[in-house]
């Protein structure tokens, strides 16, 4: 994320530092007269104004059609009498989807592609009933069916007496249904009436002078009353304007609208990405939830603007069931949320609870879009990890990532050339801290020229690529999707003649202002786009570039500076589609492409690396986003957490922030607090704005630096756990980081938490987030369950409120009783350097003296993992005795890593250990036993990680 600099002024267009500078000026934070609020956007206001009442909709029961796959029905909307087609599905894995579109469209309206990585599988709908008043169908499970109501219409979804979700129950079903726009003949016959009435008047007045009175008033009156009827007719509709940027609407209005209600339920989550907290707000007092992929400069906190990404998926959660409502539209959305218990304070909610009271706490949210269909996936769960099962099944999967690619990774904006980059990089070692990628931000290329070098400060790139290289090191340079105007650059010459850019409404290349100046915008939309982008990573397309040389896709909401709302105009086109029909893909298929020329230059083999800042549904199977530009602020440090929550929810677990605060300058304890809390987040990265002082790790002071390089060290040791979690999320859309009630879905203790999260199941962290803490309050889950503090080793009991004291050093975080992490303790200059080094396992044991754990290994960058070459043990602590168990025996692997020590947490003193393999050998380990810890250490058992066997203590 990259806002401008004084220092670029001079390399810029007098017209672009103008607009930038008006733009810019003042304070850091964000100007929120830049961006829309929902009585600013025509569509949202005219459908907010929509109150909950009966539904004008009903359905024409005698149009029902019932096939083994799907249901179709005819509705009516009794005000226009224009009508719908419902489609209603029953997909494999416990999901119900529904579709509505006009029956008889003008044109046809926009449906979604390459979001789904299928069409999904359905299994047979069954009719119960039927009669004059609606329809009972079966979805498959016991007790389990729909009721289709006809008037008004309305859809339940039931399991035995209980209502799971209502659909249009309060009546909120708006299409707006595409029409011919009034012409001018229309406003000549008003005018034809208007003359009409006139001459009937100069009938009984045509010699006087009341009459000459009486015709200017009238006429002011007519023409008055025909503009303000037109106005309440047309106003937002046809055009709207929004500060000095007009949108032409040839289609003129499109919205649509749908109300799902969710009895029982008082949590909801997802729609990211907003800089909120992890439980959804209601938004009766204010904006609803805004998912508009937008560049937001110094975005602000708490508040449901807008923000680079938008993932139309919400999750719902009580102590019964988790489900999820998936809303497939690519336009602008807003999302209402309201409460029967909102506001309700705790003391409220015990007197309903005293007195009897019988209102069952609902939740009821509801969906708006500017245009396209209705097309939503309800998935009915009923555990959480059967809502990401099933979400999965229909949008796939995080992509699995290089090992990597989950160490730390340096970045700024700039690098200044590549004796910089040699210099941190030598730093790094000098002061023995780890680290992966370096990163070169817009500063690199020729003059904005994106897959090209600056001639002078970059001039021999695959020497500087080689000599990291030689270290087993990696990097990511930036390639942004505004292409220069510019007809000496072979990129742009290439795009245009192909006839690849957006076009404006006019027909002509639609061109922006961004970092090159004015830029053109090609149309990933267009799969012939996609291929030829992806053909230019290509090594002898991408002149300098390297195997070890990866990607970072920024400024792709798309961000235009000097477009309605720092983006596209709403009226370009992509093909027969306006921009306003596919917004919200445009980041999406950027990574996509990149994520193929990656791909491809490999012949295929390599997996590829690729950051982005604005995303949709899907966009996890092609790499890792960051939270944009964030501030050196605890408050940002903070919200960090709930927001890479919330984006592991719908699927995309490979997210972090920049560390440190992308903007401003952090305090050494804000700096090293920062650090330490993003160790413990999927994606690991500091960065930093071009405005701000150098801050590599080692520029803090020794004990600083001493801080900084413990916890990065952390990191690294645990890299074998991170791979496994990412292999498992890869496998089954099981979030990496996650929030407590995930793991704990009955206990409410957990549904608000999210100032701590759990990576898998096995490890919790509580960063240290608030300006000189001395202690924090860890919740612990679980009742009859046990944590122990991975530092310490102290035992603590589940289902408690811990509080700890902290240093500058402390950063809570602790193993289930239960579980068996595996870890590698000796650190080097990156991972690829310890890919054979040996395990540590770290056995904490339960109150049942049982722990149980995984140990996934491949060769860490390739896709031959697909092709069997990995592997994956059972970790089992029972009756005194640890095994190794093979989970993929038709799997072949092999490792030079070997087991080098395990240590076991909650341990007896054993008078005896042996290890015993396959070999049948059985040779004594020594030990060590801490009695006041109880934590025995098992030294050297000598076993290969990919091996069966077996240690016991006697």
């Amino acid at each position: 994320g990259i806002v401008v600099s004084c220092l670029l002024f001079c390399r810029m267009s007098p017209v672009l530092v103008f607009w930038l500078a008006l733009c810019l000026s003042g304070t850091w934070a964000v100007d929120r007269g830049n961006f829309k609020t929902c009585d600013q956007s025509a569509f949202c206001k005219r459908q907010r104004a929509l109150k909950p009442g009966e539904s004008p909709y009903r359905a024409l029961l005698e149009t029902l059609e019932l096939t083994n796959t799907r249901l179709t029905l005819q509705l009516i909307n009794d005000n226009n009498k224009v009508r719908l087609l419902l489609e209603l599905y029953r997909l494999q894995g416990n999901i119900t989807r529904v579709k509505i579109n006009e029956l008889k469209p003008l044109k046809p309206r926009y449906e979604v592609p390459d979001v789904l990585i299928r069409e999904p599988p359905t299994e047979p709908l069954s009719l119960l009933s039927q009669d004059e008043n609606g329809v009972v169908l079966s979805l498959g499970a016991e007790s389990q069916r729909v009721i289709v109501s006809a008037r008004p219409f309305r859809l339940d979804i039931m399991e035995g007496s209980d209502v799971v979700m209502s659909l249009n129950s309060r009546g909120l079903l708006t299409f707006e249904h595409l029409r011919m726009r009034k012409d001018t003949k229309t406003r000549l016959t008003q005018q034809t009436r208007l003359r009409y009435y006139t001459l009937k008047c100069t009938f009984f007045f045509s010699s006087s002078v009341v009459f000459q009175m009486f015709l200017l008033l009238f006429s002011l009156f007519a023409c008055q009353t025909a503009k303000e009827e037109e106005e309440k007719v047309e106003d937002g509709m046809w055009e709207e304007t929004f500060k000095s940027h007009s949108d032409s609407k040839p289609n003129g209005p499109s919205a649509v609208s749908l109300d799902f209600s969710l009895p029982g339920v008082e949590h909801v989550y997802g729609i990211p990405e907003h800089a909120d907290n992890l439980r959804l707000k209601t938004t009766d007092n204010g904006d609803p939830y805004r998912l508009y992929n937008l560049d937001v400069f110094q975005y602000e906190l708490y508040n449901p603007m807008a923000l680079y990404g938008a993932v139309p998926v919400m999750l719902a959660h009580n102590t019964q069931r988790t489900t999820g409502i998936f809303w497939l539209n690519a336009a602008e959305t807003w999302v209402d949320i309201s409460s029967n218990t909102a506001g309700k304070t705790v003391f409220g909610k015990m007197l309903d609870y005293v007195q009897g009271s019988s209102e069952t706490p609902q939740t009821d949210v509801r969906w708006i879009s500017e245009s396209g269909i209705i097309d939503v996936f309800i998935m009915l769960g009923p555990t959480p990890k059967d809502v990401f099962s099933q979400y999965a099944s229909l949008t796939g999967t995080q992509s699995f990532p290089p090992l990597s690619s989950l160490g730390y990774h340096q970045c700024r904006w700039n690098y200044n050339d590549q004796e910089d980059v040699q210099a941190v990089d030598a730093g790094f070692d000098e002061h023995d801290i780890p680290y992966d990628f370096i990163w070169l931000d817009i500063e690199h290329t020729d003059g904005k020229r994106y897959f090209t070098w600056d001639p002078h400060k970059f001039a021999t790139p695959k020497e500087m690529l080689q000599g990291l290289m030689d270290k087993r090191r990696k990097m990511v340079a930036i390639v942004d999707p505004h292409i220069k105007v510019d007809s000496n650059y072979k990129i742009h010459n290439e795009i245009r003649s192909r006839g690849f850019y957006v076009k404006n409404k006019d027909g002509g290349d639609y061109e922006g202002w961004c970092w090159p100046g004015s830029a053109g915008y090609p149309d990933f939309t267009r799969e012939d786009m996609r291929a030829w982008w992806a053909s230019m990573f290509a090594y002898d397309q991408y002149e300098g570039s390297m195997e070890n040389l990866y990607t970072w896709n920024d400024m792709n909401e798309p961000s235009v500076f000097n477009g309605p709302e720092v983006t596209m105009h709403k009226d370009a086109m992509h093909g027969a589609w306006e921009h306003r029909d596919v917004h919200n893909l445009y980041g999406l298929y950027v990574q996509m492409a990149t994520a193929d020329g990656q791909l491809q230059r490999s012949g295929g083999t390599e997996r590829p690396f690729v950051l982005t800042r604005a995303f949709f549904a899907g966009s996890q199977r092609y790499g890792a986003v960051w939270t944009g530009d964030n501030a050196a602020e605890w408050d940002h440090l903070k919200i960090s957490i709930p927001m890479c929550l919330s984006l592991g929810l719908v699927g995309i677990s490979f997210c972090g922030a920049d560390v440190g605060g992308f903007f401003k300058s952090p305090s050494a304890e804000l700096l090293v607090r920062w650090y330490q809390t993003g160790a413990y987040q999927p994606f690991f990265r500091a960065h930093a704005h071009l405005d701000t002082p150098r801050r590599e790790p080692w520029l803090f002071g020794p004990e600083n630096t001493a801080l900084i390089r413990e916890v990065v060290r952390q990191r690294y040791t645990l890299l074998p756990y991170w791979y496994q979690q990412f292999y498992q999320a890869h496998r089954t859309g099981q979030p990496v980081m996650r929030p407590l009630w995930v793991e704990y879905p009955q206990d409410p203790a957990t549904f608000a938490v999210d100032d701590e999260f759990l990576i898998g199941r096995d490890l919790l962290v509580h960063p240290v987030t608030e300006e000189g803490a001395r202690g924090v309050t860890a919740y612990l889950p679980g009742k009859d369950g046990v944590w122990f503090d991975v530092h310490t080793f102290q035992k603590h009991n589940g289902a408690q409120n811990l509080y700890i004291p902290v240093t500058m050093s402390s950063i809570p975080v602790f193993q289930r009783g239960g579980s068996i992490i595996p870890r590698k303790l000796r650190v080097r200059r990156s991972s690829s350097c310890m890919e054979d080094d040996p395990y540590t396992l770290y056995v904490a044991l339960n109150l049942q003296r049982t722990a149980e754990g995984e140990l996934y290994i491949d060769d860490g960058h390739t896709f031959n993992y697909e092709k069997k070459e990995f592997i994956h043990r059972r970790l089992s602590f029972a009756n005194n005795i640890l095994s190794s168990v093979n989970l993929a025996p038709d799997a072949q692997f092999t490792t030079r890593s070997w087991i080098e020590r395990i240590i076991i947490l909650g341990a007896s003193k054993p008078s005896k250990v042996t290890v015993k393999t396959t070999d049948g050998q059985e040779n004594p380990v020594e030990f060590d036993f801490d009695a006041s810890m109880s934590v025995l250490t098992l030294r050297k058992p000598g076993v290969n990680a990919g091996a069966d066997w077996t240690v016991t203590l006697q």
